[in-house]
């Protein structure tokens, strides 16, 4: 794997088996990120909040304590930065319940060097992405979308989304009267390595279904960006 030059992005893994911990440290560090671990679940959610991680890798399952989806919503309280779910379970019922909780990816066990080192570079990615759309809001019968503020509120109530949950919906609000093809989303919100995993796109569009997705009035209208600094 080729290094690439960057900032040291700290990567914060919180998992028990140290097998795992190894292999994820390596392979990280190898491609220039500097590896943080927490082995102690008990304490994983005040090493989140100091440590302050570009992105964290969260195991579900531990022997005791809270478990990954709680500590997930234990950090998406006072923090929106990326965590991917690390499970040895790839049942949907897994996987839906982790995006529930404010998870932006997962990784199933066992999986490769070079799908992890994808997967993460593809969050951050995400993550660094510019909002480069032309407008600053859009309201559309009663939900609106603040494109600048990266919020979005229902009937006058402020939903909570990940950075993932949120670009899908600015891409879909984005591209009215269009229908848009499966591959073209997952290419315009995950990346091109995410193309082909079609269960993944419906498994974000059936969480926020009931609760963005469901039939508004026709008329929407975009407001500018001005004064921008």
């Amino acid at each position: 794997m080729n290094k690439i030059n960057r900032d040291k992005e700290k990567i914060l893994i919180i998992e028990d088996q140290p097998q795992v911990i190894r292999l994820v440290t390596e392979v990280l560090r190898a491609v220039g990120y500097d590896v943080v671990a927490q082995t102690s679940n008990e304490n994983a959610v005040a090493t989140a909040a100091t440590e302050q991680p570009a992105l964290i890798l969260l195991d579900i399952m531990f022997p005791r304590g809270p478990d990954g989806f709680d500590l997930c919503r234990q950090i998406r309280q006072f923090s929106d930065l990326p965590i991917i779910m690390l499970t040895a379970r790839a049942r949907e019922s897994d996987i839906l319940r982790g995006f529930e909780v404010g998870a932006d990816d997962y990784l199933t066990k066992p999986f490769s060097s070079k799908e992890l080192v994808a997967r993460v570079r593809a969050v951050l990615k995400r993550t660094h992405q510019s909002d480069k759309s032309v407008t600053a809001s859009l309201k559309c019968g009663g939900l609106v979308i603040n494109f600048a503020r990266h919020s979005v509120q229902v009937e006058g109530r402020e939903v909570s989304l990940t950075r993932t949950e949120f670009s899908l919906l600015r891409q879909l609000a984005l591209n009215p009267n269009r229908v848009l093809l499966n591959q073209d989303l997952l290419v315009a919100v995950w990346g091109q390595e995410y193309r082909d995993d079609i269960d993944y796109l419906r498994a974000y569009i059936r969480i926020r279904n009931t609760l963005l997705l469901r039939p508004v009035p026709a008329t929407c209208y975009a407001a500018p960006i001005t004064n921008r600094r």
